[in-house]
């Protein structure tokens, strides 16, 4: 099949920029000495995360116990769910795909420890749990400290969950500039001053779990992180691009779509919107839903559900209904949870046709 037989919208994965992107992470950790766990809430897809694990990595992460039954299909020998995991639903299942692979767990309250204790006790299961650790974003995590050691303290008088070591996530850390040079800097004394509070108190930490697609390459300049857990890596999207952490010819993923409309002056319909690339801003604050590749100048202003308006007033070209453009989209992570399947390329051939079996996986 040829990429112009394809219906549209479409999301289409380059192959070959993927795979590219895929062994330089590899080679990173490699080098590095860094455990692999790639978060596979960006693209969704069993077949992918065999690819990575194919590569090198040593586990899998994701954010829901639904993703994790989906990602039970790679065969990993490591799952991390990155996220509490709170209620008996929810921990009854978990405690099923603990019984396929094993499972650790990031927490930051004894209430989730509580449970995931109990859970894992009534159907004999073993838990790991990381810590969670804030170092700056303000989202989830427990302030570096003496809570740290509290926490790692619970854990050990609790039964059926082991203490493994602590994760953190720097998303305040956007563009590696100077000022994020020094942010990254004060990320690794955070980090390094808790491992040594536990080491200190005879916790051994085997796992220092952090990291983003963002800093993924200065990863090694946290001192005692040993893994890293990046998502958007393996496609990149606008965001990564214009806050400098890849190149436009890293990005792998676009979403093809159809002109539809041109009644309007200065304006071009496509036939996909917010329910085609998700309402995600652009990282630069400017107000746009994606770049369009054949017309970089063009701007993607609005969206309803099944229309983009794109002023093309800027694009030095003109559009004709039934034209076929290429729109990078903001934020692929939720691009990918919009779309039932996506399409492999090589050039203009579709070599693969991938369901997105985790999409809408929030429970």
């Amino acid at each position: 099949m040829l990429i112009s037989d394809l219906d549209t919208p479409a999301l289409v994965i380059d192959m070959d920029v993927m795979e590219r992107n895929l062994t330089r992470v590899s080679d990173y950790a490699r080098e590095h000495q860094l455990r692999l766990r790639p978060h596979t809430k960006t693209h969704k897809i069993p077949a992918l995360a065999r690819k990575q694990l194919h590569l090198g990595a040593a586990g899998l992460t994701v954010a829901k116990v639904g993703e994790a039954e989906v990602m039970l299909d790679a065969e990993p020998d490591d799952i991390l769910v990155a996220f509490p995991v709170i209620g008996p639903a929810k921990l009854q299942r978990l405690m099923t795909v603990a019984e396929l692979t094993r499972i650790t767990v990031a927490l930051d309250s004894k209430e989730a420890l509580a449970e995931l204790s109990e859970a894992a006790s009534q159907f004999g299961r073993s838990i790991g749990v990381l810590i969670e650790m804030d170092v700056g974003l303000g989202r989830v995590g427990l302030e570096p400290g003496p809570a740290i050691l509290e926490f790692a303290r619970a854990i050990e008088a609790c039964p059926c969950v082991t203490f493994e070591g602590l994760t953190f996530y720097p998303g305040h850390i956007r563009h590696m500039d100077h000022g994020a040079t020094a942010a990254l800097q004060a990320v690794s004394e955070l980090v390094n001053g808790a491992v040594q509070l536990l080491e200190t108190n005879g916790f051994e930490v085997r796992v220092v779990s952090g990291g983003s697609t963002p800093t993924l390459f200065h990863s090694h300049e946290v001192t005692r992180l040993n893994e890293i857990r990046p998502g958007t890596y393996i496609f990149n999207d606008r965001n990564t691009k214009d806050l400098g952490a890849c190149s436009l010819e890293d990005c792998a993923a676009t979403i093809m779509a159809t002109v539809v409309s041109t009644t309007v002056r200065d304006q071009i319909i496509i036939d996909g919107g917010s329910k085609t690339f998700s309402s995600d801003r652009a990282a630069s604050g400017e107000a746009s839903f994606g770049l369009v590749l054949d017309a970089p100048d063009a701007h993607f202003a609005k969206m309803n559900e099944e229309h983009g308006f794109i002023d093309i007033r800027g694009a030095g070209r003109s559009f004709k209904v039934g034209e076929r453009v290429h729109v990078l989209p903001n934020h692929v992570c939720v691009a990918m949870n919009l779309h039932e399947q996506v399409y492999g390329i090589r050039g203009n051939q579709v070599e693969q046709v991938w369901r997105v079996d985790a999409r809408g996986k929030l429970q």
